[in-house]
């Protein structure tokens, strides 16, 4: 019989995300929350491992829907990594983030599917921090005029025969494909991931209002880094930001890094869509956690200095911004409400993705939590799953 270890985890206040507690208090049994509310509350009963943190915040653990790796592990090439998927597991930890979805991007088909095999492998061992929670793929049905940092042999034309293959290579494990809605056959795309429960987003993408409609009206609700990867903005030619911005239909992430996006667009989003519909993601690469030098993502190469990922030739490539660091930016640039930029890295991708056990401070809700040290917004400890996997060193 499992032995019952019971937390009581106590700090200045807590954001669960939908209020905010002072003085308050998560109880976890195992790896699952009991009870949430404030201190006065909960009796200090024999046997409790009762951790108070003074000066300081909790909320549930972050959820990273859209991060090609990090801690030296990328996601698009398992093989080729000089670290494996448990340095990202753990680097992630470190920084608050208990979930999280590798994401791959368009490579040669069989290295595609090879890779994918390979995750899907490593996925299913016990990693050490934050809990590898399904696959991205971000792509290889998009359009090469909007392919970023994608290496541009890569990229197809719709195959369904194809997409069969990557989701069964995936093992189950595959959640989301980005899609260019514009390209023949993207409906009946649209109709086979949902068929097989993976979400359907529209990005890397030049669709036009027809065009994306006709792909919403499919069933796609999502949509790839909302202004990277489409046109801009235009008070005539109505696409794929714009629909994304107006229809209700559609949830939206942004890079949340600061540099990606100005921060006045992010207050635009945040003026078009409801809260709740804003996911705030990563899009690290490898460089996450690692000193400036050479890196990958899938087949391409990427030049890291400061903070920045580049490629060759000076195109974005991803991030180095995790979320513990980049949903501040929805507060300071898009003038959420701490409320609601939490949301957007918890509850949000967790209801967008049908996490259903985690994202919020809620009874039988999975032991997923971080505090952090209220001035400087330090990590200070993770919990995933009921353990703790992260504790920082005292100052």
């Amino acid at each position: 019989m499992k032995n019952r270890v019971r937390r009581l985890f106590h700090a200045d206040y807590l954001i669960t995300p939908e209020r905010r507690i002072e003085n308050g208090a998560v109880l976890c049994e195992n790896d699952r929350i009991l009870a949430v509310g404030g201190i006065s509350a909960f009796s200090m009963e024999p046997g409790l491992e009762v951790h108070e943190f003074m000066d300081a915040y909790l909320t549930p653990g972050f959820i990273d829907t859209h991060i090609h790796g990090a801690g030296g592990f990328d996601a698009s090439s398992v093989d080729l990594s000089p670290q494996p998927i448990e340095s990202m597991s753990r680097l992630l930890a470190e920084r608050g983030v208990t979930s999280f979805f590798p994401t791959v991007v368009a490579a040669p088909r069989e290295v595609m599917l090879t890779n994918l095999r390979r995750l899907a492998a490593v996925m299913e061992r016990e990693l050490p921090g934050a809990d590898a929670a399904g696959i991205n793929l971000e792509g290889p049905f998009i359009n090469p005029a909007k392919r970023g940092a994608q290496e541009e042999e890569s990229i197809v034309p719709v195959d369904l025969g194809f997409a069969r293959e990557l989701i069964e290579a995936g093992n189950g494990l595959v959640k989301v494909m980005t899609f260019a809605p514009e390209l023949e056959h993207a409906t009946e795309l649209v109709e086979l991931l949902l068929e097989y429960g993976v979400k359907p987003s529209m990005g890397h993408s030049i669709a036009n209002e027809e065009q994306t409609l006709r792909a919403i009206d499919a069933g796609a609700s999502h949509c790839t880094h909302l202004f990277n990867g489409m046109p801009p903005l235009h008070q005539r030619a109505m696409g794929l930001p714009g629909i994304a911005l107006t229809d209700d239909r559609v949830t939206v992430e942004l890079i949340i890094d600061g540099r990606h996006i100005n921060p006045r667009m992010v207050d635009l989003a945040r003026r078009c869509k409801t809260s709740s519909k804003l996911v705030g993601i990563s899009d690290c690469t490898m460089a996450a956690g690692m000193p400036n030098g050479e890196y990958r993502i899938g087949p391409s190469m990427i030049r890291v200095r400061d903070g920045y990922s580049q490629t060759e030739q000076g195109i974005l490539a991803g991030t180095t911004t995790m979320l513990d660091t980049g949903w501040h930016s929805l507060m300071n640039g898009g003038h959420l409400t701490e409320l609601q930029a939490a949301s957007a890295v918890t509850c949000n991708p967790a209801n967008a993705f049908h996490l259903d056990d985690r994202g919020t401070l809620m009874p039988t809700h999975r032991a997923d939590l971080a505090i952090y040290e209220r001035r400087t917004n330090r990590p200070l400890l993770t919990v995933c799953n009921g353990q703790i996997v992260y504790r920082a060193e005292e100052k």
